[in-house]
């Protein structure tokens, strides 16, 4: 009875376990598998302070970890994380770090921290150089539309799309 009792136990938390990246990943741009944190990573493990702050790459460590909303993000330093901690709004990347012309086209595509860019304060990705150029022609269209098609998208699988 107490094995079968404790197999019941480890398959459900088995299968809760692997429903909750699932999740993640379906609101969030998030990396396969997990962190030692027990969650994806998110931003592909760049600090978003430095980026939003000063729109620069600096890869974070596992050492600066801040879990926020089932997501892992890494940072440079523990000020960083620090200051993520207190205000991930602020600082987290919009659309859930997918690309801000794919949510505009109604899909979500990675979104890369090298093709970055903050308005009103705001980070938003994108995910390659042509797609980064093509935005910049029009940003205020581009980020018009994807505002108004994200809450449609948000929480679909990607697979959906």
């Amino acid at each position: 009875m107490t094995k079968k009792l404790y197999l019941t136990g480890m398959a459900i938390a088995i299968a809760m376990s692997a429903s909750m990246p699932a999740f993640a990943e379906d609101e969030y741009n998030v990396s396969n598998g997990v962190t030692t944190a027990g969650v994806p990573l998110g931003l592909h493990g760049v600090d978003a302070v430095a980026l939003t702050t000063y729109n620069a790459v600096a890869e974070g460590d596992a050492a600066h970890t801040v879990v926020e909303d089932g997501v892992a993000y890494y940072f440079a330093s523990a000020e960083s994380a620090r200051k993520f901690k207190t205000d991930p709004v602020r600082f987290a990347p919009q659309y859930g770090g997918f690309c801000a012309y794919a949510v505009a086209l109604g899909k979500k595509f990675d979104g890369d921290p090298h093709y970055a860019d903050i308005v009103d304060g705001k980070l938003y990705l994108f995910v390659n150089a042509d797609v980064f150029e093509k935005y910049k022609k029009d940003k205020v269209k581009i980020l018009k539309r994807a505002e108004k098609t994200w809450p449609s998208i948000q929480h679909k699988a990607v697979g959906d799309l």
